[in-house]
């Protein structure tokens, strides 16, 4: 009898699962398709595209669209270098700022956490615009050309630090105590135990500033004047994407064909060159992602 029940517990544990892995995969699949779809219509030529339209697989094959992005390959390759730069500084930057931010508004000894939580709060549903914004930026702290204009703007975000302070929270005010009992400061609290204990929440912070800084192109089209040789690689794309989209505009008055300029191609290859490093990087911070995103879950 014990053997049938456990016979029919072990066969309703292998349908649940198959049907479980069965949708995930599905799922995955459909996650899966529209890059294959990018990948394979930048490796299309134009006139198939604008014949066919696009397929999951290249019927006939061209990197003409690849050929005109690294037209210039030291522009290419500059845009990376700053936009990797600007990622990289401005990804660790950050997350100390808003790790630091999060933990000391999280303290119930610090006396003005409520007002400064406030604040936090209320800038994210009221902003002076974009007028006082472009003012701030090239008048008063002097930033145009200059870097620094897209670095900074991206150091703090009012979504992460209260993620950062909810995941703070959770950490036994106890082990503050016991280091400060053996004579420990704060900072020296802040460094050597709060952030080896944060790592699930740093990464999944880490990404989204991360995925903030490399997708940022609005603060460098307003800052970065078009005379600076090498500007952020979303920019540079953009720039690329937007010659060839009036090029084409004009081809009847140029007598080419807009076959020709491939647009639609550009836009994929434009798509798989930005996107390829994140790809790449995304794996290695998979597990400790998907714990920082469930900081606040309710535990059974």
């Amino acid at each position: 009898m014990e053997n049938t029940a456990r016979r029919n517990i072990d066969f309703s544990t292998i349908i649940v699962r198959i049907i479980g892995y069965g949708f995930i995969g599905l799922f995955a699949l459909c996650c899966l398709l529209p890059f294959v779809l990018i990948v394979s219509s930048s490796l299309s030529s134009e006139k198939a595209i604008m014949e066919s339209g696009f397929a999951l697989w290249p019927k006939e094959f061209s990197t003409f669209a690849y050929e005109i992005v690294f037209r210039n390959p030291k522009l290419v390759i500059g845009s990376y270098m700053v936009t990797m730069g600007i990622t990289i500084v401005g990804t660790a930057l950050g997350l100390f700022i808003v790790a630091m931010t999060g933990y000391a508004l999280q303290r119930s000894d610090f006396l003005y956490r409520n007002k400064i939580s406030f604040y936090i709060y209320f800038t994210t549903l009221f902003s002076g615009g974009l007028v006082p914004f472009y003012l701030l930026v090239t008048q008063y702290l002097d930033l145009k050309d200059n870097y620094l204009a897209v670095l900074l703007p991206g150091l703090l975000s009012p979504f992460l630090i209260i993620m950062m302070k909810a995941f703070t929270k959770s950490i036994p005010y106890e082990i503050t105590e016991s280091a400060k009992m053996d004579g420990a400061g704060d900072f020296t609290i802040f460094l050597r135990l709060i952030l080896p204990m944060s790592t699930p929440a740093l990464a999944t912070i880490g990404l989204f500033i991360a995925l903030g800084y490399w997708n940022e192109w609005y603060n460098s089209m307003l800052f970065l004047s078009p005379n600076m040789e090498y500007r952020p690689l979303q920019l540079f794309l953009y720039n690329v994407i937007t010659s060839a989209d009036f090029i084409r505009n004009s081809a009847a008055a140029s007598n080419v064909a807009p076959q020709e300029i491939p647009l639609e191609t550009m836009k994929m290859a434009t798509a798989v060159v930005a996107t390829g490093p994140v790809i790449l990087f995304y794996p290695f911070i998979q597990k400790y992602f998907i714990q920082g995103i469930t900081i606040g879950a309710v535990k059974g």
